[in-house]
């Protein structure tokens, strides 16, 4: 079978390294705080290479190359549902929006777990809406867990973790969906950086 390079090493470094480090953080959370922080900086830096690389790396590690306009993406949904999706030989239109929702997830995340090792990084901050505030207060009017703003960032931070996870099932479903669909091992792909050669009906 003709193969042909897809994933570049520092694609594929960026993704293991990501997963790894996500892992860490979650298994940590609660448990060993200065491993967990260690691991939320690695998660920012790691994002922030991806950004860069996003921009200035190989074809298909390129926004340009794989983002793509609302209606490609729900025509692609629709193909997808009846089992008549194309292949796309790098991230196709559903993956795309999962890999920004991902990163602005991931950034969010670290943000506010940055933010919630310092009080005075939250006291730098713009007073919260009057409406985001009361959405976080106890029932005696309190904000959070008591610790005013603190409380807000820490409880914002649990929920984006909650919210990334949920997003990451969904992602290993969708490349579930497609290794089976297209009769491809998209994880191994991701290790060793090939996948099968475009067909004439595949997307390049």
């Amino acid at each position: 079978m003709d193969m042909t390079r897809v994933w570049d090493l520092a694609v594929r470094l960026f993704h293991w390294g990501l997963v790894a480090a996500v892992a860490v953080a979650w298994l940590t959370a609660d448990e060993w705080d200065d491993l967990h922080v260690i691991a939320g900086y690695s998660v920012a830096g790691l994002v922030a290479f991806r950004l860069v690389w996003g921009v200035i790396g190989g074809k298909y590690a390129r926004f340009s190359q794989f983002l793509r306009g609302p209606s490609v993406v729900m025509a692609y949904l629709r193909d997808a549902l009846v089992g008549h999706e194309k292949r796309y030989l790098g991230h196709n239109p559903a993956g795309a929006v999962m890999i920004l929702a991902l990163l602005v997830t991931l950034s969010a995340t670290a943000f506010t777990g940055w933010l919630s090792q310092d009080p005075v990084r939250i006291a730098a901050l713009p007073p919260a809406p009057q409406i985001v505030s009361l959405a976080w207060a106890d029932d005696d009017g309190d904000e959070g867990d008591g610790e005013g703003g603190s409380g807000i960032v820490a409880d914002l931070h649990e929920l984006l973790a909650n919210g990334l996870l949920l997003l990451i099932m969904l992602h290993l479903g969708g490349v579930g969906l497609a290794s089976y669909r297209h009769h491809e091992n998209l994880a191994r792909a991701m290790v060793t950086g090939d996948k099968r050669a475009p067909a004439e009906s595949d997307v390049d």
